[in-house]
Parts: structure tokens; sequence; C-alpha cells
């Protein structure tokens, strides 16, 4: 996800609980509807550029998501946000643990797009949310309830079927998932914006993208950009990247925190139907039976969250 896959599904992203009087809750599910949908699609754009090696199209992601998001901010005249939280150390020090998060994430969907290997990027994003239990576990003490304990025993289980079918630890299922939930866990300790804090992850990866770029362009080897097209889909990673980010904020201002959960298994819903359906990669009976127990383990776990809300709001 960004998408989070860039951001990406979104366990680990945090947003208001609630909207206010004036919001409009129709509107709200229309967006977060385009956003997960939007973020469930990005392997059938990625696999345009399925030439150009994972390490270039993140480069230049990084170059084009920074121009494009930094022109947004300018319009909505937002670049003081980006101000005050460089003139902190500690949110410098942490946006920089997310620009690394986020990079290893992209460059981790991309490589498994562009080999086919999108279901197990689609595994490692129906996981996510119970990794993000765990992290909340391991790192803020958070207690375990009896149903997110079965549903993370279930998850378990199917992980060990997934490197049973495949003969291997599933292991760009693991780095999607841990990268993306450990994203979110730095990201809700710092107080920046979706908008702000893309641009700046990407200002503190931009000058390594460039300089590997520049290193391409030097090179005696012909670069994607000998290309028309190419170039035309690499440019388009930079608001391909930014857009579901603005309406996934948007959506976050009309729909309460748990609406916004119901749309999060979009995303790999769509990514394993493009797999099989449309990749033609190869769903053995093990590991649709991973799959299957990984939908049991998230039903486990949706049907204990919304167990608890109903418990919080009756008392």
């Amino acid at each position: 996800m960004t998408s989070i896959e860039g951001a990406p599904a979104a366990k680990g992203v945090q947003s208001p609980r609630a909207t206010g009087p004036g919001g409009d809750v129709r509107l709200g599910v229309m967006a977060a509807l385009f956003t997960y949908t939007f973020w469930g699609l990005l392997p059938l754009f990625f696999k345009l550029l399925e030439d150009v090696d994972a390490v270039g199209v993140v480069a230049n992601r990084i170059v084009f998501s920074l121009i494009f998001v930094a022109a947004i901010l300018f319009l909505r005249k937002r670049f003081a946000e980006i101000v005050v939280a460089l003139k902190d150390w500690r949110i410098l020090a942490l946006m920089g643990v997310s620009a690394v998060l986020i990079a290893i994430n992209w460059l981790t969907f991309i490589w498994a797009v562009n080999n086919e290997r999108v279901l197990e990027a689609s595994f490692g994003y129906f996981i996510n949310p119970l990794v993000s239990v765990a992290i909340g576990m391991a790192f803020l003490s958070e207690r375990l309830s009896r149903t997110q304990a079965i549903a993370i025993a279930v998850a378990l289980v199917a992980i060990g079927i997934q490197t049973f079918g495949l003969g291997t630890v599933p292991w760009i299922s693991l780095v999607l998932a841990f990268s993306f939930g450990f994203y979110g866990f730095v990201r809700k300790t710092v107080n920046v914006g979706s908008l702000p804090g893309l641009a700046i992850e990407t200002a503190i990866l931009v000058p390594f993208s460039l300089a590997f770029l520049i290193y391409l362009l030097l090179g005696p080897q012909p670069t994607f950009y000998s290309d028309p097209m190419t170039t035309l889909y690499l440019v388009l990673t930079g608001p391909l990247t930014a857009i579901p980010l603005v309406m996934f904020a948007f959506a976050a201002r009309q729909l309460r925190l748990s609406t916004i959960g119901m749309f999060q298994y979009i995303a790999p819903s769509l990514q394993f139907l493009s797999a099989v359906l449309l990749f033609g990669e190869e769903l053995s009976p093990l590991r649709l039976l991973s799959f299957a127990l990984i939908w049991v383990s998230l039903a486990i776990f949706s049907y204990g969250s919304f167990r608890a809300r109903g418990r919080s709001v009756a008392a």
C-alpha cells in the first residue's frame, strides 16, 4: 500500500475518531472506497514498469512524489507545518526512521509485482492489522483480548502453512507487514500530517535517489528515460502516491476510525484477485488454505473489535 503501500492498507495509519457536525458520511465513504480500491489496483500500474529495476522505480517514485506533494503543500499554504517539524530534532529523527521503513515497503512491493509474487504481497497486507496489534503489545504494553490472541494464533498457523506451501519463509509477506506495521507505529508517535510527513520522508530519501539516477544517466547503458512511455509512467508515480493520501485524509475527517477500518481489506483482496485472475500466479491448495485461515483470523479479529466498541458505547 504506500500503500501504504505507501502508504498504504492502514491499521497503522491514525485518523480522527469521528466526523464533525458538518461531515458528509456519503462523500467520506466514497473517498475511502476510492482510496483502498486505488491501492488495491496499484499492481496493474506497476506491471507497466516491470522492465525497470525495482530500485529505479522507487528512486523515481521518491523524486516525483516529493515534487508533487511539495506543489500541493505550496498551493494549500501548508509549508509552515514542515518548518515546525524540522525544528524538532526528535521529530526529524523519527521521520528519518519512517522514511527508511516506507522505502523498504515500496521497494519490496514493487519487486514482488515485477517478479510475479503479488500473492505474497497480498498475504502480507492481509496480516498487517494483526502485526500492528502485536507491535502494540510488544512496544506499547497493550493487552491482547481473547479474540485478538486467537486471531494471531490462527494467523501464525496460516504463515506456517504458507511457508510449507512455498518451501521457504514468505519473506515478502513478512517484510511488507512488518515494515508497514512499524511505519504506522513510528508515525503514530509523530504529530505530523500525512502529506507534510510524506514530503519530509521523501526529502530525506531524495539525495540517495538522485545520486542513483545520476549514476545511471552518466553510465554507458541507455536508461529507462530513453522510452517516452516509460518516462511518463515514472513521472506518474508521484501523483499516484500522493492522490490517494489526499483522499484518505478527506475520508478520515468524515468517518469514524472504525468505519475506515472496514475498508482496509479491499486493497489486499483486489491484489489477491489480480494475482490469480490477471497475472496467472499459481494458487496451490496449501496456499489457498493459508489464505482461508487468514480470512478466518481477520473475521475473528474484526468480530472482537466491533464487540469491544459496542461494549464501550453501551458503557
